[in-house]
């Protein structure tokens, strides 16, 4: 029997990564949702002009919405819609996972922070945190690991030659 071909293209399926996500907070949870876009914002995702290092989730009458993403408009989008790059974005998600978020951000005082977008088939996916916030000395410590990690790997390769 001959195996079956997996339909998955070259290359990645990252639109935008939260790079600072990581270093402002402590992540301790993800839950994925999908976005509410207009046809031109798709367009603009695919050609990959999205920022998501700003942007933030928050609840409102029992909803989640995402600010301060910028999608910024292609040259070739339509001439009749208003494109606005900095609207807020209803997220779709259950109500089992919108419960959850609402009762962890009041309960435990998480933040919510958007980590990454990406395409799952045909379908932009954002990937949310639950974070906490770091304080300074919190942050040198994670650079101090990340430098002795790298250290470390650079004195294991040069004892493996």
């Amino acid at each position: 029997m001959a195996k079956k071909k997996s339909k998955t293209k070259a290359g990645s399926n990252t639109i935008a990564l939260n790079k600072k996500a990581r270093h402002e907070y402590f992540i301790e949870d993800e839950i994925e949702a999908g976005l509410e876009l207009q046809g031109w914002e798709v367009k603009s995702l695919r050609a990959g002009k999205v920022n998501i290092a700003e942007s933030y989730v928050f609840i409102k009458d029992d909803e989640a919405y995402l600010s301060g993403v910028t999608i910024t408009p292609l040259q070739a989008a339509s001439t009749h819609v208003v494109a606005d790059p900095t609207r807020v974005r209803k997220l779709l998600l259950n109500r089992r996972e919108l419960d959850n978020l609402i009762g962890r951000v009041n309960r435990e005082g998480m933040t919510l922070v958007a980590i990454s977008m990406y395409w799952v088939r045909s379908w932009a996916k954002l990937k949310i945190g639950f974070g906490k916030g770091k304080k300074l000395h919190d942050k040198r410590t994670d650079l101090k690991e990340k430098d002795w990690n790298r250290d470390k790997a650079r004195i294991m390769k040069s004892n493996l030659r």
